[in-house]
């Protein structure tokens, strides 16, 4: 499948901000992962107990959806009685072992609702180490499962997710069709790690090992066997870029030209393309591993949230 790199003009203020996250925080990162189940422990923690200091008006509280036998927790911005409204089933990254960070990821979704006129569901998936696959894909095709049993229609459902939540979002879609439930109108993973079994082997992992502004390279491999475990990792549930694509919804894909894992968007969206799924793939320059998240910080990324929307509109009767 072809792409064009989108053309996008980048700041001064931006490029010293990659660099010093480069510098610092990917450093930090890899020191995180590297670390002792008690060192995650407590960077979970952290992470969970920051505030979201924007919610776009919608209120937002952490409740637990679905049957008393199966229910999932998770954070809701809206009302889950407004059944007739869009849905956004959100499913964070954060490497499979850290939880959806308030002010980042969930700012995101609620800003995502606040223009899209929808509630959303950011699921609060068990987390590796402590809990392997398939933890946390069980936890998200249950959260799938509780908003359609909540009322909300299957065609007014849009899932999205990052990074290791894209990894989860192409998962899902296999579990859906396992079931035969109805499928979404649409999903958008953005920068998904999709093959979780080869740390050396799509191109970019090695070409972009380097220039990378987030994710350390060394850390891939035990990231991925913090989730997968003992599991063979060509299993497609764990390394989607092995899927049958065929009865996919429309799939959104976004990923940086100067990430690890660009190629992981770029093949899975091939073979999505071939196997005659309406798949949409946009390559932007430069900014780090999952930018969309990032809109505080590098005001150009706006535009991708945009898209978002402008997708799911697109597919969202």
């Amino acid at each position: 499948m072809n792409y064009e790199l989108k053309v996008v003009p980048v700041s001064t203020r931006s490029r010293i901000i990659m660099r010093l996250l480069k510098t610092f925080l990917r450093p930090w990162l890899s020191w995180l992962v590297r670390g002792s189940r008690d060192r995650i422990a407590r960077f979970q923690l952290l992470t969970a107990s920051n505030k979201c200091r924007n919610t776009y008006g919608l209120p937002m509280e952490y409740r637990v959806i679905g049957a008393p036998d199966g229910g999932i927790p998770g954070h809701f911005a809206g009302l889950p009685t407004d059944t007739y409204k869009n849905a956004i089933l959100y499913i964070h990254g954060g490497a499979f072992i850290l939880p959806a960070s308030p002010d980042v990821q969930l700012r995101m979704m609620c800003k995502l609702c606040r223009d899209m006129d929808a509630v959303g569901f950011g699921v609060d998936y068990r987390l590796a180490p402590s809990s392997k696959f398939p933890a946390a894909l069980d936890d998200c095709e249950r959260a799938y499962r509780a908003l359609l049993d909540l009322g909300f229609a299957a065609n007014r459902i849009a899932i999205v997710g990052e990074s290791a939540g894209g990894n989860l979002t192409l998962a899902v879609l296999q579990r859906i069709r396992k079931r035969g439930w109805p499928m979404p109108a649409c999903a958008i993973p953005i920068s998904p790690a999709t093959d979780l079994g080869r740390s050396h082997g799509l191109p970019s992992r090695i070409t972009r090992a380097k220039g990378d502004v987030l994710l350390p390279s060394k850390a891939l491999h035990r990231v991925d066997v913090f989730y997968s475990g003992d599991h063979d990792a060509s299993d497609p549930e764990l390394s989607p870029l092995f899927a049958d694509f065929r009865g996919f919804p429309p799939l959104y894909f976004l990923a940086s030209d100067a990430e690890l894992l660009r190629d992981d968007s770029v093949l899975c969206a091939g073979r999505a393309h071939e196997a005659g799924v309406d798949v949409k793939l946009d390559i932007w320059p430069t900014f780090p591993h999952a930018f969309p998240l990032f809109a505080q910080m590098f005001p150009e990324v706006i535009e991708s949230q945009k898209d978002m929307v402008t997708f799911m509109k697109k597919h969202i009767p």
